[in-house]
């Protein structure tokens, strides 16, 4: 499900790239393979931070998929196990448990948002071309 998303931020994030910032690497004798890591990867790296990040949270948080294919409960993902909690034995939920669950199920997410967070200003190519 991550796929199209991730090709269509990629895409526009490569767009995005001037065009005269190419042809003038280009004129200057770097290499097809040098103006992609030299010119194109660094300008584009907020757009593969975002996807990283969005690919992440989804897979992290990912229930439907845990909850058909794994069926041993030593296996289960931190959404299926919350879900277990909250429905407790005979409707009674632990919400020290739960809460603590919750906390476990953000904090990476969190960090990992943290992390990244420098990477998605922009302009980095301003005052670069006229």
């Amino acid at each position: 499900f991550q796929l199209p998303f991730s090709i269509f931020m990629m895409r526009n994030a490569f767009d995005a790239v001037p065009k005269p910032l190419i042809e003038a690497a280009r004129i200057d004798g770097a290499s097809q393979w040098t103006v992609l890591m030299r010119i194109m990867v660094p300008i584009a790296f907020p757009g593969v931070a975002t996807v990283a990040l969005f690919a992440f949270l989804n897979s992290w948080n990912e229930f439907l998929a845990a909850l058909i294919f794994l069926s041993d409960q030593n296996k289960f993902t931190l959404p299926i196990m919350l879900v277990n909690v909250s429905s407790g034995l005979y409707g009674i939920i632990d919400w020290g448990a739960l809460q603590a669950g919750v906390t476990v199920t953000m904090l990476p997410c969190l960090v990992l948002f943290l992390l990244l967070q420098r990477y998605y200003v922009r302009g980095m190519t301003a005052g670069s071309v006229k």
